[in-house]
């Protein structure tokens, strides 16, 4: 049967690339790597005495720079000189270079009058950039930089290949080629000659080594063998290069929100320190949309930023429509070896256009200028102002604060006091809204611990912790704080002393490793606080009662409440360690009042501290093995131990190739947070390796309370050495809290295909 020009073409220079050694230097001989003395020997025509041998260790990137006008020199086994004819021969491991080329062949051909050489058989010519070009015949002439190859092949940089029927060089930068192939895949070790994965096969291609790209004509793009895409015209950046502008692969599809839709992304290398990425995106049912990615380095930082413009037209939009866009924008700098600044720019039009555009989406956008300085672990210093803009439409802008300033310093001295660690910290926070209540707070903290061991073995801890705060605040009986009666200017100190004692009583288990028991008691003191709702409160609205801050001296967040008065808590960990590292650990615990009146400092409702006894906390850890490990933390009613108000577990299992995580989460509707409702939800994923090349993704998670799910993702991903298929699904049930509808871009479809060296091609649905 016969076959077609260009099948043959494809047979032959597949062969071509299985013929390719493993590496640039697999054929490289032992012999040293000296230069010769080439002046003629008087009335010579047959083999040349032995050259003569000198030290040479100035080859390739290490000594001086290679001069590129040198003479050509060479070393071979045998040589010989025609002096009539100008002519030198060398045959045997023939090593020639000039600068910074260097050309190894079984035999190679001198011409003194012209300047050419030839070289046959196993023809290797290494260039400066480390690329490896090789041959069944060459002629070079202007010192290597010239010249015209047949039968060549090409090792690039990043794994590339290229193989060609001929080559022809002009100044050591520019070479063309006919009837080419490229790759970046390695060839199947089975039958080298069968297709690569992918390959590049054109008429003619030219590589320009000054511009650090490949160009095509008449190019088809192959896989397994088979076209795939026909240009009459290609180009890709050189292997070499890590960067360089040009057009990306375009991304299109149809999506209920765009309709039909097509993005070119163009990718501009700006200079060595900065590059920006140009993407519009035309659609059939929305306005067009631009948007753009920079990034700048600099000797001592950074700025990346993402930016758009664009409209929405209604369609699926809850109604928005008009000119939308968002910026993103972050820099980082270093000043000196203690200090460094930062900014951060958030601004977007809504909600709706970061969610249906995919951008990244963020409940609220915080846009900050900083500087904070680090002295060893001793010391810290911040210094910022924020403004906040919430994306929501049932959001009040003018009930947005801005933060200025704020300024915090902590430092804690490597040496001890009176045997003890010492902690100090200020702090000044400035809060302002347009409308609705504004303060200012200055606060400060001593904090001093000092643990000792007994005889018996039990471990005492004394510690120390006071507040001083003051404060000026107005416009407090306004939304979003509704606290009348924290207006005004007032003083405030709190101060907490404890003894925290805990005894651990160790068995030794034998061939079952060894068990721990250990009961901890904590006496804390200190006088009561005023009642909660006489002081604002902006950094401690948040609050969960759990076994990690049971023995906090203050157990709410932030500095805007504390607790005062006395109580006891308590506490019982049993811990059992096995000879294979596993182990399995257990805590229990629980908070009791020493005095009655405590309700007016606790304004969180369901927290488990609404009453005088608290609500008990528990922890379980159980990893017996290396592969299976489960956590889960648990808070119940004090009054009905078997009522949960908190439940949050995560169990992972990593069995070979495929890992399997299952989570569940509870916990009772909280007044201070919004929405007020009950949380129960279930989460499960499973993530696995099919083999060396192919992973999976799988996870979903439903609400139990609202009886639906919340969220199904999967994902399918392909990797090699040349080629990437990443297939992503994403389905969220966000809905919007004005109507109760689902937010349009709640979808999204993700097709990625990556040719390394060349490109990326991108299909999203949106």
């Amino acid at each position: 049967m016969s076959r077609s020009p260009v099948q043959s073409v494809t047979l032959v220079l597949a062969a071509a690339l299985a013929a390719l050694p493993a590496t640039a230097w697999a054929q490289r001989d032992t012999v040293p790597l000296t230069p010769m003395d080439t002046s003629p020997v008087p009335g010579a025509t047959g083999p040349a005495p032995a050259p003569r041998i000198t030290p040479f260790s100035n080859l390739g990137g290490e000594g001086p720079q290679q001069d590129t006008n040198a003479p050509v020199t060479f070393t071979a086994d045998e040589v010989e000189y025609d002096r009539e004819r100008g002519l030198v021969t060398a045959r045997g491991k023939v090593e020639a270079w000039q600068g910074e080329r260097l050309l190894r062949a079984d035999e190679f051909t001198y011409d003194r009058n012209t300047g050419v050489t030839t070289a046959r058989g196993n023809v290797q010519l290494l260039e400066p950039d480390g690329s490896v070009l090789f041959a069944d015949y060459v002629e070079l002439k202007d010192r290597f930089r010239d010249g015209v190859l047949e039968g060549v092949r090409a090792l690039l940089a990043a794994n590339g290949k290229m193989a060609a029927n001929g080559a022809r060089r002009t100044g050591g930068t520019i070479s063309e080629l006919g009837q080419v192939v490229y790759t970046a895949c390695d060839l199947c070790k089975d039958d080298p000659t069968a297709p690569p994965l992918w390959q590049v096969q054109a008429r003619r291609a030219t590589q320009d080594k000054d511009a650090l790209r490949i160009s095509y004509r008449d190019a088809q793009v192959r896989m397994f063998g088979w076209p795939v895409l026909y240009t009459p015209y290609f180009s890709h950046p050189d292997p070499s290069t890590p960067r360089a502008s040009g057009f990306l692969f375009p991304t299109f599809g149809i999506t209920r929100f765009l309709g039909g839709f097509v993005a070119v992304p163009y990718f501009w290398a700006i200079d060595e320190t900065s590059d920006l990425t140009i993407a519009p995106v035309f659609s059939t049912r929305q306005y067009p949309n631009l948007g753009l990615e920079y990034r700048k380095l600099f000797n001592s930082g950074e700025i990346q930023g993402s930016a758009s413009i664009g409209g929405l037209n209604g369609k699926d939009t809850q109604g928005e429509k008009g000119l939308a866009g968002h910026i993103f924008l972050k820099g980082r700098f270093t000043v000196d070896e203690h200090w460094r600044a930062g900014f951060d720019l958030n601004r977007a039009t809504n909600e709706i256009y970061l969610r249906t555009f995919r951008y990244d989406y963020r409940r609220v956008l915080t846009s900050q200028v900083y500087a904070e300085g680090f002295w060893d672990t001793e010391a810290y210093a911040r210094f910022d102002a924020r403004a906040y803009q919430g994306l929501r439409t049932t959001d009040d802008t003018r009930q947005v604060p801005y933060v200025l300033p704020n300024i915090f310093y902590e430092r804690a001295p490597r040496e001890k006091v009176l045997g003890g660690y010492l902690t100090m910290d200020a702090g000044l926070l400035g809060i302002y809204r347009e409308i609705g209540s504004q303060s200012q707070r200055i606060a400060t903290r001593a904090r001093w611990e000092r643990p000792e061991v007994d005889a018996a073995g039990g471990v005492w801890t004394f510690k120390v912790q006071g507040d001083a705060l003051g404060y000026r605040a107005q416009g407090q009986q306004e939304p979003p704080i509704n606290l009348p009666d924290a207006n005004g200017t007032q003083a405030l100190g709190n101060i907490r002393a404890a003894v925290d004692w805990r005894m651990p009583f160790v068995r030794d288990a034998g061939a079952w490793g060894s068990q721990t028991l250990e009961p901890r008691v904590q006496l804390v003191t200190g006088p009561r606080m005023v009642p909660q709702r006489t002081v604002p409160n902006e950094d401690s609205v948040d609050f969960e009662f759990t076994d990690a801050n049971l023995f906090a001296l203050n157990r709410f967040n932030g500095r805007d409440r504390q607790e005062g008065g006395s109580r006891v808590d308590t506490a019982m960990r049993g811990i059992w360690d096995f000879p294979n590292g596993g182990l399995v650990e257990g805590l229990v615990g629980r908070s009791f009042r020493l005095d009655n009146d405590f309700r007016s400092e606790n304004p969180y409702p369901l927290s488990g501290l609404e009453n005088r006894a608290s609500a008990y906390v528990a922890r379980l850890r159980v990893a017996p093995v290396a592969w299976f490990e489960t956590i889960g933390r648990v808070r119940t009613n004090g009054e009905q131990p078997l009522k949960t108000q908190l439940v949050d577990t995560v169990a992972t299992v990593s069995t070979g190739r495929v890992s399997t995580s299952a989570g569940y989460l509870q916990s009772v509707p909280l007044p201070y947070l919004n929405p007020v409702r009950r949380r129960e939800e279930v989460g499960l994923g499973v993530a696995g390796r099919i083999n060396d090349h192919w992973r999976v993704i799988v996870s979903g998670k439903y609400d139990l309370n609202l009886e639906r799910m919340v969220l199904i993702q999967g994902g399918l991903v392909y990797e090699d050495e040349c080629f990437i298929l990443d297939a992503r699904f994403v389905r969220r049930f966000a809905q919007d809290p004005t109507t109760l509808s689902e937010y349009a871009g709640n979808t999204m479809v993700l097709f990625r295909i990556g040719f390394k060296t060349l490109g990326e091609y991108y299909f999203r649905a949106i």
